[in-house]
């Protein structure tokens, strides 16, 4: 297991992430949609992820918001793999900004 990084490594290395505070024992970033399903296809790229890496974050939908929050549940606070798995997110919500969503046409 990763050690847990005191407050001072989380900040730093939050200097390196876009839009990510530490908030109690978690590490947060709010992602706001234009649409409610841009933020349900942007959560199931990241439920991939995280499925993939064994490293889950907590999911909070509001419409077009979508709020998550990074622990390693096992250590009780912040480790590397939160920081690595922010990144990770982070880049999955650039791919997002980055290629259009397509919506078809009512007939």
């Amino acid at each position: 297991m990763p050690a847990l990084l005191t407050d001072a490594q989380i900040e730093a290395r939050l200097k390196r992430l876009d839009g990510w505070k530490k908030e109690g024992d978690f590490i947060v970033r709010t992602f706001q949609f234009r649409e409610f399903m841009d933020g349900i296809g942007f959560i199931n790229s990241v439920a991939k992820t995280a499925e993939e890496e064994e490293h889950h974050p907590d999911i909070y939908v509001r419409y077009t918001s979508v709020r998550l929050s990074l622990q390693t549940h096992s250590e009780g606070g912040v480790t590397e793999w939160d920081i690595a798995l922010a990144n990770k997110i982070d880049k999955i919500a650039e791919g997002r900004r980055k290629s259009p969503r397509v919506r078809p046409r009512a007939p």
